[in-house]
């Protein structure tokens, strides 16, 4: 499975490979609990991953997530090792199909909602932080998830003014379920600090194959 570096330019070629294998396991990983929760098969898209400035997150976003989409998200921090947090986007149509395959009649009471949300997305951003952390070799603990934003332009959802970074590795995948309408995406935002210990972390797993 191939992958999308665009900017990530200062990665040689065996780290890019590298790091290519070891996304597309902890995704995997991702998106098998998924699959396992929802009894459902859980497609998954070929990982991008590129350097992204704080001032182009709205622009980044769009891009990835589609312009004219209307979200939901939660964010989850994760610390130790590496530093950052997961962000899973939901479509405008991720709550509908959620509540139905979850056993819900309607997803119109906020709290069920906010709940489907924060479950899934703590599924997927925890077992992919999970595989991650198992190919490096490197303990990543993660802080509680919470609601970032329902029902905003996708431009809305972060805010370049509010993050604490100047840049960041971006980790985006987009999954699907089979037979439903439901797609959903992936962030894992890597803060600027920890690129240099995740290119160390790399150039270890390599000399350990």
């Amino acid at each position: 499975m191939s992958i999308s570096f665009r900017t990530v330019s200062h990665l040689n070629e065996d780290q890019r490979d590298a790091l290519a294998e070891i996304v597309n396991i902890g995704m995997g990983q991702a998106g098998a609990a998924l699959a396992q929760v929802l009894g459902e098969f859980v497609i998954l898209s070929v990982p991008r991953i590129r350097l992204v400035d704080s001032q182009a997150v709205p622009e980044t976003l769009a891009e990835l997530v589609g312009a004219e989409t209307t979200v939901s998200a939660i964010r989850q921090p994760f610390h130790n090792h590496l530093h950052g947090e997961a962000i899973v986007v939901y479509d405008e149509h991720g709550c509908r199909d959620l509540a139905d395959i979850m056993g819900h009649d309607e997803c119109t009471d906020e709290r069920v909602e906010q709940e489907l949300l924060l479950d899934i997305g703590n599924i997927l951003a925890g077992a992919s932080l999970k595989g991650v952390g198992e190919q490096l070799q490197a303990e990543i603990t993660f802080s509680p998830p919470s609601i970032l934003a329902t029902h905003v332009p996708v431009e809305r959802l972060l805010d370049p003014e509010a993050l604490d970074w100047s840049y960041s590795l971006l980790i985006e995948v987009n999954f699907t379920l089979e037979a439903r309408r439901f797609k959903g995406h992936l962030l894992i935002m890597l803060s600027e600090d920890s690129i240099d210990t995740l290119v160390r972390d790399i150039d270890a797993f390599l000399e350990s194959l």
